[in-house]
């Protein structure tokens, strides 16, 4: 994020900072920033799927601590990508970047790809744990630096873009925060935690004090996520920098410094942005400029949504939304993040990316299992716009609409054009936007599970907590490529109930011998399986197309304002534990017997297995008679027809056939 060097510049240089007890103050965080650098700072899976009951404890621990020392913690998110399309290029290069660190990743190098579910596992934890959090509709630098301007406290994040902007309080990098190590002041009965406060006005001072208002301009040239010319190079190999102090660092440091020294002979943006422009060609010049004002608009703080009016009342508005014709439900539900970013970016962009995984890169991504139900979801977004015969930009819409998804081919980034049939007539009525929350429950229910090719029926034997879970695991049975086998259901299932006894410690029946057995058990698998050096990369792909399922149905169930409740993911899925008991499983009959030590646990375990298998098709888990030949399209019977899984090509058009049915059995049952 932010201007590349520039952090590691600037945290070279104590000058630019003053120390900080902190403790007794309000914090506003950078929410997207913190949970990339708690996770990968804690040397938490990267390759297994994600260690998500341990991040949980991470993030339990690092909020109890602000707590001890009475700082009250605000969070606010990035939502949506920019509309602008400023940072489309940036975007797409860093989707590159991820494609080819989760290959490195998976060839046993480095590499930092986030799991696929880390993100939601943040936000139910602050859920939980009630601290306060905003979705910002787009990006959220901003908002965060007003924020923190209007209640005068210091902003937690580890980006560069926040030594550009004045922060009054300061802006305390996150790697200088040190929440683990409270201090005590014993004769006060206080508590605070020791950090490094960035002050851009002593930054400033150090450069010949520098006219603070040439600090985005120095970002822009510098060459932040809006812009990267290269017209500049033209600049930088024809001006004299002045030599700095930077004796570290490299040719970025040396350029940071001597631009920073340049900057400083100027009295205003528009006298140093002339010396800037008068080495480019002259037919560049204009659109240099243009390009370097507009960069610039990205640190200016007018025009800013106020976070003090949600934090205190509840309420978002967002002008970008209200320009775009978004109705009020969807601006909230996006603040209270309870749609995910990646609707709201389908909805006004028509343009997604798709998370990078580390998975087997030689077979299609893990995504195309849920292709058919993102289109669901676009074709539910889109008739609400074409029922209103206004797009989000305000501009008729056509009947054929589509989304630009952006995902991964073998090592290289996919542009994929998904062609969304929205359907005609009475449908348009019963789903328009304004009215979409207002669905009664049986229409939410069939257009949810509709979607899963199950009815309510179904899911009566199954706990309500638990039934959107065991639906997602019948789709994710009968649609997964490579085909789930059922070491994989049980492995599946043993994670989740084994991560379940978080939640159930306290309960009578699970007090006793029976239950550390388990536990030291499973310690015992985890520690074995991590032994392992040697991936398997068709268990590794199912069980990443296991978390696609889980994270779009509940992109989906969101959307229809939730007719079933909200797995809690923070304590049900740890992908290194999945894993490893499939590893286990495959090679050991015995391993299914983790249970038997504890009752009740086995008997929630065969409850949970009988729900399932009451559910798929008869055979889902029989082994074929006959190999698949690699030409052949390989086939899952189900319990009417016979799907092709063959994921390029028959999941699209058989998603269209199922979509237009759905709808039309939905009008009739209502």
């Amino acid at each position: 994020m932010g201007i590349q060097g520039l952090m590691s510049f600037v945290s070279s240089n104590s000058n630019f900072f003053h120390d900080l007890q902190m403790k007794n103050t309000k914090v506003i965080i950078d929410g997207n920033n913190l949970y990339h650098k708690l996770y990968f700072d804690s040397g938490l899976d990267l390759v297994h799927g994600g260690d998500y009951d341990t991040f949980t404890d991470v993030l339990n621990k690092f909020f109890g601590s602000l707590a001890i020392c009475n700082i009250q913690a605000y969070v606010v998110f990035d939502g949506g990508c920019d509309i602008s399309d400023k940072k489309l290029e940036t975007q797409k290069q860093r989707f590159r970047d991820k494609i080819k660190m989760a290959e490195s990743l998976s060839n046993g190098r480095g590499g930092s790809v986030l799991p696929l579910l880390v993100r939601e596992v943040h936000i139910q934890v602050l859920k939980k744990l009630q601290v306060p959090f905003v979705q910002s509709f787009a990006e959220a630098d901003r908002e965060i630096v007003a924020l923190a301007n209007l209640w005068n406290c210091p902003v937690l994040t580890f980006d560069s873009d926040f030594c550009i902007f004045d922060i009054k309080a300061g802006y305390c990098p996150q790697n200088s925060f040190q929440w683990k190590n409270i201090v005590s002041l014993k004769a006060h009965h206080e508590r605070y935690i020791s950090a490094r406060c960035f002050s851009v006005q002593r930054f400033c001072e150090y450069f010949n004090n520098l006219n603070m208002s040439l600090l985005p301009l120095f970002a822009a040239l510098m060459g932040n996520d809006y812009i990267n010319l290269s017209a500049l190079e033209t600049f930088f190999s024809s001006v004299h920098l002045p030599s700095g102090n930077s004796s570290h660092g490299g040719r970025k440091h040396a350029r940071i410094c001597g631009l920073l020294n340049w900057l400083s002979g100027f009295a205003d943006v528009e006298e140093a942005m002339d010396n800037v422009l008068k080495y480019l060609r002259l037919k560049d010049r204009d659109s240099v400029r243009q390009l370097l004002y507009s960069a610039m608009e990205e640190y200016s703080l007018c025009d800013t949504v106020n976070l003090e009016h949600y934090f205190q009342r509840g309420s978002y508005v967002s002008p970008t939304a209200v320009k775009l014709n978004l109705p009020d439900w969807v601006q909230q539900a996006l603040a209270r993040g309870e749609l995910s970013p990646l609707l709201s970016d389908a909805l006004v962009l028509r343009r997604v990316f798709l998370h990078v995984q580390v998975e087997d890169i030689k077979r299609p991504s893990a995504h195309f299992i849920t292709q058919p139900i993102r289109k669901v979801i676009y074709a539910i977004l889109f008739n609400i716009f074409q029922n209103s015969k206004q797009g989000p930009q305000g501009n008729k819409q056509p009947h054929q609409l589509f989304v630009v998804e952006y995902d991964r081919l073998v090592s290289s980034v996919r542009r994929s054009t998904v062609e969304i049939s929205v359907p005609s007539g009475d449908f348009s009525d019963v789903l328009s936007l304004n009215k979409l929350p207002e669905l009664p429950l049986v229409t939410s229910l069939n257009l949810l599970l509709g979607a899963i090719e199950l009815k309510m029926d179904d899911l009566e034997s199954v706990p309500p907590s638990h039934q959107l879970l065991v639906a997602i695991v019948c789709y994710w049975i009968r649609h997964a490529d490579p085909k789930v086998k059922l070491h994989h259901f049980k492995a599946l299932l043993m994670g989740i109930i084994y991560e379940e006894t978080y939640n159930v410690l306290d309960k009578p029946e699970l007090q006793g011998d029976g239950i550390k057995l388990v536990c030291e058990q499973m310690t015992r698998i985890k520690l074995e399986g991590a032994q392992q050096r040697r991936l398997d990369w068709e268990d590794l792909h199912i069980l990443c197309q296991w978390q696609c399922c889980l994270q779009m149905f509940m992109h989906f169930n969101q959307l229809l304002s939730m007719p079933l409740p909200e797995p809690d993911i923070t304590r049900i899925y740890n992908g290194s534990i999945v894993y490893h008991l499939t590893q286990k499983i495959k090679s050991s009959s015995t391993a299914e017997d983790l249970f038997k030590p504890c009752p009740p646990l086995e008997k929630l375990y065969q409850d949970c297995i009988h729900a399932v298998m009451s559910i798929i098709p008869q055979g889902c888990f029989q082994s074929r008679t006959k190999p698949a030949s690699r030409k052949s399209k390989k086939k899952v019977k189900t319990g009417k027809s016979v799907v092709n899984t063959k994921v390029c090509t028959t999941m699209e058009n058989s998603a269209q056939c199922r979509l237009s049915n759905r709808f039309a059995d939905l009008l009739l049952e209502d």
